[in-house]
């Protein structure tokens, strides 16, 4: 049995949040640095960002610049970190490979870890197998038992492998939360994980350990949805020799919905760049994040950075009411807007916001051909100044379409341009060609219930180039706005869209 007994009283406290750069920094990640950068500063710790970017596939330097420029925007600035450096650098994952496969190695030699050969085909049959007979789906562990000298033949002769530690095979693991005491999980329902995988790259779970552990880090606080890989992580603290560090998994940010629904972008913006864009300020965002860990003993829901850091107690915080309500927030976001600011700096945070030359220059090559006065600018123009547009139901059509054919088209354009590497015009046109070949729609009809979602008029500025300039968030938020006006998609009708979307673009 493993022990993790919080020491929350640690004299040398070092913390870090660690995002992965794979898509648009995300207000949870956001959250933890607030709370994680709170309790360093409470301890005159270290607040450590690290860049956990092993998914080759994924990750990529302009999400990890967005994630940056989005903390130091929210003034949640690190100590130590890939920008600034430090004395465990580097805090790229990707560039700290060696050290990684240096301890896969110790863990093969000890014993505590084995190559697997089976191929992907193997796997997927396996668990399709699993799922049928309702039993566990880990894995079978057919390749734990292979002698160590074959499976190094094998590896040396090039046959493919990734590298799974060992899991016991009964008993539980019991270990501690600082917000909910003891918890226990049975080593059976615990997966023979995989922790090198065939390119050479670490998984999330050995690199976390490995770097926690070199970087110092004393206290782990990060989303409750890691609370079911602290087993693999414990034993991984134990087949190394270490001392674990204090785990806190926070409440995870939950949407205003009937069913206190996980934070999704399904239903709610959950890009920090989102709110940037639609105007929220960095103070009111922070304040309201901290309005999580602590309420004012008046009942003054408005503070300050620094006043949240003296009170927080990261022990007293509840484990309910974690709910991201952006109709709160635009309440808090208006009392700084009205209290903190004279008309004279009012005016220069919406220069700095989007009525500066920089942002305007883009607007005016698009606006330019179609003004008859200086005046048309205001309408015209509106759309590319708001977080939403208004737009009405009976201009959402196609011809010869539903409203639930329409919104499945919006939808489909919505996955697809998520997964747009580069959002620009040409890629964001390549998206809408493809879709009105694919479903044999003109490209001009296609188009039209885009306009207006976009921009909330039927005919407006060029709109791939419009697209552009408004950023993947607000385009998507107004996509799914437009979706709900027409109906919205439920569950059944989700996934048989979905199944419609793969046949169509799997193969493209």
């Amino acid at each position: 049995m493993l022990d993790n007994a919080p020491r929350m009283t640690s004299s040398a406290v070092r913390v870090r949040v660690a995002p992965s750069p794979t898509g648009d920094p995300h207000v949870g990640t956001a959250y933890q640095a607030l709370f994680n950068l709170a309790f360093a500063r409470q301890r005159e710790g270290k607040f450590i960002l690290r860049i956990e970017d092993t998914d080759r596939a994924r990750s990529t330097s302009e999400s990890e610049h967005m994630i940056l420029d989005s903390l130091n925007w929210l003034g949640l600035g690190w100590d130590e970190g890939p920008d600034v450096g430090g004395p465990h650098a580097p805090y790229r994952q990707s560039e700290r490979l060696p050290i990684y496969r240096e301890h896969v190695d110790r863990l093969l030699a000890d014993g505590h870890a084995y190559r697997c050969f089976c191929t992907k085909e193997r796997l997927d049959a396996m668990r399709a197998d699993h799922r049928e007979k309702k039993e566990f789906t880990g894995y079978d562990r057919k390749c734990r038992e292979i002698p160590v000298d074959e499976s190094a033949s094998r590896a040396e002769a090039g046959e493919i492998f990734v590298v799974r530690m060992k899991i016991p095979l009964e008993g539980d693991c019991v270990m501690r939360d600082v917000l909910r005491g003891e918890i226990r999980k049975d080593w059976a329902s615990v997966d023979d994980q995989v922790i090198l995988k065939s390119d050479g790259f670490p998984t999330y779970h050995l690199a976390n350990v490995v770097d926690d552990h070199l970087m110092e880090i004393s206290h782990v606080i990060r989303g409750e949805e890691w609370i079911s890989s602290v087993p693999k992580h414990l034993k991984l603290y134990e087949y190394f020799g270490w001392e674990p560090p204090v785990f806190c998994h926070l409440p995870l940010l939950r949407n205003n919905d009937a069913n206190k629904s996980k934070l999704s972008k399904r239903k709610n913006p959950t890009s920090i760049e989102y709110y940037r864009r639609a105007g929220f300020l960095p103070e009111a965002l922070v304040n309201f994040m901290g309005m999580i860990g602590w309420t004012r003993a008046e009942g003054e829901e408005k503070f300050t950075l620094e006043q949240f850091i003296e009170h927080f107690d990261i022990e007293s915080l509840s484990l309910g009411g974690t709910v991201f309500d952006v109709e709160k927030l635009r309440w808090l976001n208006a009392r700084y807007i009205r209290e903190d600011y004279d008309a004279a700096s009012l005016l220069k945070l919406l220069q700095g916001w989007a009525l500066g030359p920089e942002y305007l220059e883009k607007i005016v090559p698009l606006a330019q051909p179609r003004l008859e006065t200086l005046s048309d600018w205001g309408f015209l123009t509106a759309f590319f100044f708001a977080d939403c547009v208004p737009v009405r139901e009976e201009d959402l059509t196609l011809k010869g379409k539903e409203p639930s054919d329409v919104a499945g088209i919006l939808q489909m354009s919505v996955w697809r341009l998520e997964e747009l590497a580069s959002f620009d015009a040409e890629s964001i046109q390549g998206v809408l060609r493809s879709l009105s070949e694919k479903l044999d729609i003109k490209l001009r009809d296609l188009t039209r219930p885009f306009y207006v979602a976009i921009t909330g008029s039927k005919a407006s500025t060029p709109l791939f180039d419009s697209m552009e300039l408004l950023g993947r968030d607000l385009v998507r938020t107004r996509l799914r706005h437009a979706i709900e006006l027409l109906g919205g998609l439920s569950t059944k009708k989700t996934k048989a869209l979905e199944k419609d979307y793969r046949a169509l673009f799997t193969a493209s």
